[in-house]
């Protein structure tokens, strides 16, 4: 069975909408935050955990596994549910956003992009077929077609080229996928040009993709432009197909975009954050390195069901955190995710009751009003 989606409900005074993602490991609800599992593990972190801190889909990185292990590694290993033991759906990225971090404007043409391979210096190439060749072998439940992802700034005619690329290399994706039981996706590109995202959602849609990506935000634009970028493109989507966000994960970027109409959302922040100390509360994120959380023999955060606020103090984390033990970080990451899927539950919940404008203007002056660990 391919990963679908059902509206179940919008809202009543936003574009929020509450669905559900049927996979063949069980339905999930949405809004949803995917923890990211670049290299076939979400870090310090394993399958058991990822479950306990009720995790939905989970995203691997289809440009870090076909440089290591290698898709065909993967492949005889029986997949990559089967490679990394997860029992649970898992979606794939097409590798476009690393590529395009890489590469060089002039090492993009019709056929591909050229590049270098961050770990050995070798030459290579990446084709929407090769994207799209390498994700049918690890077999993900989901895989996105390949794109062209450009940052800011830009100019107007190389968004529109840019545009025309992207649409004439899902088509040739779209063609070349042939695994029966993976969800493909389109990827919408278009910078802040509404009259760009509406063209690129028109011919995508032409195409009949499983669901939808928004992509080219998160790459240097301020959060206004971002929240732009976003109403264009829901504004165009089909309601029945669903939406994801790719590489959003602050908590307000997530609340403003399922304001907006986004259903799924993918970010390695909460992990990153996690190494280097950093934790989010209700109040803020909060950084256990300083000296006031030395004699701090409280949980990280008092209401939270996550087994680190369950079962460690911030001193104790802060202790390890400078020490350098793995399990601090271990701690702060299933904290921080259990954190955003928690804030995605109740997202959820104000859309059954009607109330997410209410909700984000109490996130608002909690989080950003009492936070007073700068």
């Amino acid at each position: 069975m391919k990963a679908n989606y059902t509206l179940l409900k919008t809202e009543k005074n936003t574009q929020a909408r509450l669905g559900i993602m049927h996979t063949n490991y069980g339905d999930y609800e949405t809004p949803m935050f995917m923890p990211v599992g670049t290299q076939a593990t979400v870090k310090t972190l394993s399958p058991e955990e990822i479950k306990e801190v009720k995790s939905g889909i989970i995203l691997a990185n289809t440009y870090h596994l076909w440089l290591r292990p290698g898709e065909d590694v993967v492949e005889k290993s029986g997949g990559l549910h089967k490679f990394m033991n997860f029992n649970g759906p898992i979606l794939t990225d097409s590798g476009g956003f690393q590529v395009f971090s890489l590469a060089k404007p002039k090492d993009i043409n019709e056929d591909g992009v050229k590049f270098k391979n961050q770990y050995n210096g070798d030459n290579l190439f990446l084709t929407p077929e090769k994207s799209i060749e390498i994700q049918n072998k690890l077999d993900s439940d989901i895989a996105m077609s390949f794109d062209e992802c450009i940052g800011f700034p830009h100019t107007r005619k190389y968004v529109e080229d840019s545009v025309e690329r992207t649409l004439r290399w899902a088509k040739r994706g779209k063609k070349v996928h042939n695994n029966p039981n993976q969800a493909l996706f389109g990827i919408v590109q278009g910078a802040e040009f509404e009259d760009l995202r509406r063209h690129c959602v028109e011919e995508l849609v032409k195409m009949d993709f499983d669901g939808y990506s928004i992509g080219g935000t998160a790459v240097g634009e301020a959060k206004d432009v971002q929240y732009e970028q976003v109403e264009y493109s829901c504004k165009y989507l089909p309601k029945d197909k669903v939406r994801y966000l790719m590489g959003v994960g602050d908590p307000i970027d997530i609340i403003e975009n399922v304001i907006r109409g986004v259903d799924i959302f993918d970010c390695v922040a909460p992990t990153r954050l996690a190494r280097h100390g950093h934790a989010y509360t209700k109040y803020g994120k909060i950084n256990l390195k300083n000296a006031k959380y030395k004699e701090d023999f409280t949980p990280i955060e008092e209401n939270c069901d996550c087994y680190a606020c369950k079962n460690y103090t911030k001193a104790y984390i802060k202790h390890l955190i400078n020490s350098e033990e793995t399990f601090g970080a271990r701690l702060l990451s299933i904290h921080n995710i259990r954190y955003l899927i928690r804030l995605c539950e109740d997202l959820r919940q104000c859309i059954k009751d009607d109330n997410i404008l209410e909700y984000r203007e109490e996130f608002i002056s909690n989080y950003y009003g009492k936070n007073k660990d700068k």
